[in-house]
Order: structure tokens, then C-alpha cells, then sequence
């Protein structure tokens, strides 16, 4: 056997030995070549292995030569012989050199296992400091070319203004110069008429020859009595002013302090939550949760604009909508809604990792009162619920018998990937869905879009893709790829077509608006800088490109090559204002119908953002909301609303008048999102709380 010699250790009194763990791999055959491997050899040493005759590799005891060291001086930490025992060492505790050799053999075994152990989360927290440097990167060069444009942009602007202005110039003097050279013209032509007729007078006017006289007075005396009795512009009919007016100086400062980079400081592993929405809330009522972000030290960010996502779920996915308020200070409120009781998870993340503490676990109670219930289960078992009766009590759920008259049937709410028909008499058509990452599977789906071409296309939000269907169901594609560099996606919330087939698609965490071929290839971004979070999208009539941000309170108007038409909306509960605006819709009249989430009404606006009406308020009757979401426009101006909270979809006249309800009983809808017309005239919702989508008749 080869000897190998890796280290040695010193011992407390500073002699050395060779390690336990390579005890035993030297021989008789080769004491030479592991002497001569020694890096440290020396004539300090107390104790070096040695090949004795007929005894093999063994510890040779430098104090008493020839003897053998067996045992372990446990007060001295030292390798010992008999001799040893019987002289300086006598009366110390020992044990077996074996014993101890293979103890410290299994105790510096556990250590390289621990430390290995510690290789995954090392390469785990690697390759998430390589992404995280990665995007950084991507980040800036995708910044710095947004810098460049936006100033090649301002360029042009200042060009083209330069230009109006040259030319605003050019035309004003010209007709200023115009009106004062023809007047001009006008006294020099007089002037040269009367010279001239007055020089036709001059020998009259000698009085020597009556004849002249007689002549003149003749030809001429009439034409000077016209021109000194006509009347002259002799005042200026024009002045010379002429200024420029430009406030450099406020140009200057906005130029100045024209855009800014923005970042924080915060990491997920330090940022808390606090607050009573952290552990339990009630069902219908609002919850808040406060957002602490903090610093890799623990000191407090002072700043906005982190990027923050937050999502009650149960096993089965989301089944809350809520909305992240930035204090601008470094902390941040979310606010949300539960519709049902039981126990949840409540994930707060913090530039997609978990924060300090999360996922909390949340109880959700039917009142403030509420004890935890111990006998849901025997109840649901004695009662054959499948649900354990949590959708069933929702006294907001549209299928309930008070609503409409269709009979739930057991099981319904188990989503299935295959089109799935409805069985009983109502306006279901079929579903498609169930939660997953596959083809025909989608977790947390949100915008919903339809175009003439007889497709479906479905915003799947937390699966960062958009899948295509046709009218009937049957999956065609889909296209995305995760990530917060132009052409992928992080958060896609709403969809829409454009008339030349492109699709729109808001991003919510990545602030912009992506635009695809209907092949899906990436073509262009536009809000990027301007949008702080992007829910819903539409086209109007003149394919201006629609967004609803739900984060700014604020609807934008683009033109398809990124540039702003125009913008209206603050947060508030005024006419012209929102509180968490979700999706939009035009009808026939270029009018834009927006969702006002948390104010639960529709407010419809012109092309140019003035308010022309709105209707809804809170509550289960008919007309009312508790949280409006999708909503769209049929050819005659009626308007359909995914009622999120009552679990229905409304349709209403185009002046806000109630109509009726979407026979939803057969199969309830859980917290519907987007809503689409198809182009066989059929209305598609997605189901958000079911990972489906539906597809129901619909009669115009």
C-alpha cells in the first residue's frame, strides 16, 4: 500500500504526531518512502511511526526505544507506552490508543459531513448571487438603453420644436412684412404719381403762355385734385414686435433633475411584517398588513419603490386579491379581502424571495368572535360536503339557491386540464383548467382576451406565460419566459389583441407593457418609466394601446409606438378617481368602461379621459359589487362585469342599468378575473379561484 502523508497536528506540549486518521497506512515495505514524503520531519518529534520486525505499522515511543505506543494518556493528550505509564505518565487516566484513534477517526468524520452538508446551500446561494448579478446587468444595460433613448427621444423634440418655432418665426414676419410692404408700395406709388403730375404743371405755372395754362389746367388740374384729396394709409397698419418667449431657466431645472435611477437597499433575509392581518382576519372584511423592508445591517430603508408581491392561498392556490400600498418611506401596506373561512398562507416576498417570517399562516373566521371550529369536519361528514361547506356557506357566491335556481353539483370544483361539458341546464358551455404548470393548466390566471381569428388567449400570472386556445377549448400554444428583461415576462396580469394581431400583455411586476407577434416573438415595451403597476389592457378604436394601472391609480394611453396620448385617474373615490382600478373595455363610441376595484363600481370615460358616468356600490343585489374585475362591451353597448367578491358576472344596459345575471349555478365561480366576448359571441372568464377558465352562452 502507498503511503500517503497529508498533515500533521502538534499536541499541546508541541510534539507531533502523524494523524489518527492515517494511522496504519504505512508498511514495513515502505517506512523509506513515507519518511522521505514528510514535509515536516524533524528530530523534535516524540512520537513517529516506525516499522517494527514482525509487528507491522505501529507508534513508536521516542522517550523509550523499541517500545510500542498502545495507549492514550487522556490527561495529557498524548500517544503513551507501558514504560511511559510506569514513569512521568503514572497514575493518569488512559484508554486504548484503537479506541481513541477510531473516535477521533468518527468525530473528524461527522465534521466533513457537516461541512459538506453546507455545499447545496453554498451552491444554492451562488447560483442566486450569479442570477441575482445576472439580472443586475441585464438590468442596466436594459436602463441604459432606455437612457439613451429617452434623450435621443428629447432630441427630436427639441428638434422638432426648433424647427415649429423657425418656422412660426419665418411665417409671422413674412406677414407682418407683407402688410407693411404693400402699404409701403401703396405711398411710393402716390408719391411717384403726384411728382410726376406736378412736373407736367411747370411751364403752366411760368403764366407766360395762356394756351398752356388752359391745357394743363385741362389735362392735369383733375388729377391733382384726386390725388391730394385721396385718402392715404399714412399711419402703420402693422408693427414691427417681434420677441421670443422661453423659459430657458425652468427648462434647464427640469432638465436638471430629469429622471432618476431608482433602487433600495432592502433584502428579503431582514424585512418584516407586522400587523393583525399577519395571523387571522374575517371573512368579507379588509385586513392590513404592514411591510417593514430593511437593510442586509437591519437598518430601516427610508425609501419606496421596492419591489414587493404578497398571496393568501391554500394548497389549492390564491383566493385572495389585494393590493401593496407604497408609503414611499420604506414601508409598504397590504391590504386584502378573504371570502371564506379556514386556514391559509399568507406569502409575503420581497424581490421574489420570502421575507423574514414567511409564509405566515393565516386563520380566517366567519366573525371577530368566531372560536376555532372542531366539529367542521363532522359536520361535513354527516352532510356529504366535499368542501368541508367553506364555499358553500358564502352567502355572496351567485350559485346560491337565492340567486339562481340551478342545483350545485358534488364536485364541481375540481378543476380537470380536458374540456369538461356542463351536464345541466344553464349557461355553461365548458371549462378549461385545472392548477399546474403544464399545457392547459394554470396557476393564478388574471387577463383574458378573444379576437376575431376564433382564439382565447389567458394571462397565466404566477406560471409567467400566456396560453392560446381556440373557440372551442382546444389548446393551440403558449409563450413566455420568466424574468425582468424586455421579452419576458414576470407578473402578466392582463392581455388584449391588437387589430393587426399583436398581443398586449401588462406586466405588473416588470412596470410595462410587452407587445408580441400572434406567433408570440417579442417586439417592442412601451410605460416603461412611467407605469408602477400595469393590471389591465384594451385597444380603443383608433389602436391606441389602453392600460389600467392598479398601482398608480391612473389609466394611460399609448399610441403602439410607446408614445403617451394621454393619462387620467388619481387615487380617491371621486368620479375621476380610483382605488385599485383592475380591467377595461371600449364599446362602440371610442368610450373606455374601467373596473374600480375597491371602490366596486364602473366608471366610463371618453377617448380624451372625461368622465362621463358611473354606476355600482357595495353590496350582493343586483347592480351592486363587492370588487368589480373583468369587464367587456357587446355590439349593442351592453356591459358585462366579473363581480369578484359575489362570485357572478353582471350585465348591465350601456347607461349602468341592471339586465341580469350569467347563469353560473352548475358550476360557481370563484373569484372571477378577466372577461372576454369570443368572436361566436360567448362570454370566457377566468376562474381564478378554480384554475380554470369557462366558457358560457351568451344572448345579444
Amino acid at each position: 500500500m502507498e503511503a500517503r502523508f497529508h498533515h500533521r497536528v502538534k499536541n499541546m506540549k508541541g510534539l507531533c504526531f502523524l494523524h489518527p486518521c492515517i494511522v496504519g497506512a504505512v508498511t514495513s515495505s515502505n517506512r523509506m518512502e513515507a519518511q522521505q514524503a514528510s514535509p515536516d520531519s524533524s528530530s523534535e518529534e516524540c512520537t513517529v511511526l516506525e516499522a517494527l520486525p514482525g509487528k507491522g505499522t505501529a507508534l513508536i515511543c521516542s522517550q523509550h526505544k523499541g517500545k510500542v505506543s498502545v495507549l492514550y494518556c487522556l490527561s495529557c493528550e498524548n500517544s503513551v507506552c507501558e514504560d511511559c505509564m510506569n514513569g512521568e505518565h503514572a497514575g493518569h487516566p488512559t484508554d486504548s490508543l484503537e479506541n481513541i484513534v477510531d473516535q477521533q477517526l468518527a468525530a473528524l468524520q461527522d465534521r466533513v459531513d457537516s461541512a459538506q452538508n453546507r455545499l447545496p446551500q453554498i451552491r444554492e446561494a451562488v447560483q442566486s448571487l450569479r442570477d441575482i448579478l445576472q439580472q443586475l446587468s441585464s438590468q442596466r444595460s436594459s436602463i441604459e438603453e432606455d437612457i439613451h433613448s429617452s434623450f435621443s427621444e428629447l432630441h427630436k423634440t427639441l428638434d422638432t420644436r426648433k424647427s415649429v418655432l423657425l418656422m412660426e418665426l419665418e411665417v409671422t414676419s413674412g406677414l407682418k412684412q407683407k402688410v407693411l410692404q404693400g402699404q409701403l408700395d401703396t405711398l411710393l406709388q402716390e408719391e411717384a404719381a403726384i411728382n410726376y403730375n406736378c412736373s407736367q404743371t411747370g411751364e403752366a405755372l411760368d403764366g407766360e403762355n395762356k394756351a398752356v395754362i388752359l391745357q394743363t389746367h385741362k389735362d392735369v388740374g383733375e388729377r391733382l385734385s384726386d390725388l391730394a384729396s385721396q385718402g392715404l394709409p399714412l399711419q402703420p397698419e402693422e408693427n414691427d414686435q417681434l420677441d421670443l418667449m422661453m423659459d430657458i431657466e425652468g427648462l434647464r431645472k427640469s432638465i436638471h433633475n430629469l429622471g432618476t435611477i431608482v433602487t433600495t437597499n432592502a433584502v428579503a433575509s431582514q424585512t418584516e411584517a407586522s400587523g393583525e392581518g399577519l395571523e387571522q382576519c374575517v371573512v368579507g372584511q379588509p385586513a392590513t398588513v404592514i411591510i417593514t423592508t430593511r437593510d442586509k445591517s437591519g437598518g430601516l430603508c427610508k425609501t419606496g419603490n421596492a419591489i414587493i408581491s404578497a398571496e393568501v392561498c391554500t394548497p389549492d392556490g390564491s383566493v385572495a386579491d389585494g393590493e401593496i400600498v407604497d408609503h414611499k418611506n420604506g414601508t409598504y401596506e397590504f391590504q386584502y379581502t378573504v371570502k371564506k373561512e379556514g386556514n391559509f398562507s399568507l406569502a409575503l416576498r420581497l424581490y421574489d424571495q420570502h421575507i423574514k417570517g414567511s409564509p405566515f399562516q393565516l386563520k380566517v373566521t366567519s366573525s371577530p368572535d368566531d372560536s376555532p371550529p372542531t366539529t367542521t369536519a363532522a359536520n361535513a361528514a354527516s352532510t356529504g360536503s366535499s368542501d368541508g361547506g367553506a364555499r358553500k356557506r358564502s352567502a355572496k357566491s351567485p350559485g346560491s339557491r337565492s340567486r339562481q335556481k340551478g342545483v350545485r353539483r358534488g364536485g364541481s370544483l375540481l378543476g380537470t386540464p380536458k374540456k369538461r361539458v356542463n351536464p345541466i341546464e344553464d349557461d355553461l358551455i365548458f371549462r378549461i383548467g385545472t392548477k399546474g404548470r403544464n399545457k392547459g393548466e394554470f396557476t393564478n390566471l388574471q387577463g383574458v382576451a378573444a379576437c376575431s381569428e376564433g382564439k382565447i388567449l389567458i394571462a397565466d400570472s404566477n406560471n409567467q406565460c400566456v396560453q392560446i386556445f381556440s373557440n372551442t377549448g382546444e389548446f393551440q400554444s403558449r409563450f413566455g419566459v420568466r424574468g425582468r428583461l424586455p421579452g419576458q415576462l414576470q407578473r402578466p396580469t392582463g392581455v388584449a389583441v391588437h387589430p393587426n394581431g399583436d398581443i398586449i400583455i401588462a406586466d405588473y411586476d416588470n412596470k410595462w407593457v410587452s407587445i408580441f407577434s400572434s406567433e408570440g416573438k417579442y417586439k417592442a415595451k412601451l410605460g416603461s418609466g412611467r407605469l408602477m403597476g400595469p393590471k389591465g389592457v384594451s385597444v380603443d378604436q383608433n389602436g391606441h394601446v389602453i392600460v389600467v394601472d392598479n398601482k398608480a391609480c391612473t389609466v394611460f394611453i399609448f399610441q403602439p409606438s410607446g408614445k403617451l396620448v394621454t393619462k387620467f385617474g388619481s387615487r380617491g373615490n371621486g368620479d375621476r378617481q380610483f382605488a385599485g382600478p383592475h380591467f377595461a373595455a371600449v364599446n362602440n363610441n371610442n368610450e373606455i368602461i374601467i373596473t374600480d376595484f375597491h371602490n366596486h363600481s364602473v366608471k366610463v370615460f371618453n377617448a380624451d379621459g372625461e368622465f362621463l358616468l358611473k354606476f355600482g356600490s357595495n353590496g350582493e343585489g343586483n347592480g351592486q359589487f363587492n370588487a368589480p374585475t373583468g369587464v367587456a362591451v357587446d355590439v349593442n353597448g351592453n356591459i358585462i362585469v366579473a363581480d369578484w367578491g359575489n362570485s357572478r358576472i353582471q350585465v348591465f344596459d350601456g347607461s349602468g342599468s341592471f339586465l341580469s345575471y350569467i347563469n353560473t349555478a352548475a358550476d360557481p365561480l370563484y373569484g372571477p378575473q378577466g372577461l372576454a366576448l369570443t368572436s361566436d359571441g360567448h362570454v370566457v372568464v377566468a376562474d381564478s379561484g378554480n384554475h380554470c377558465f369557462k366558457v358560457y352562452r351568451y344572448l345579444q
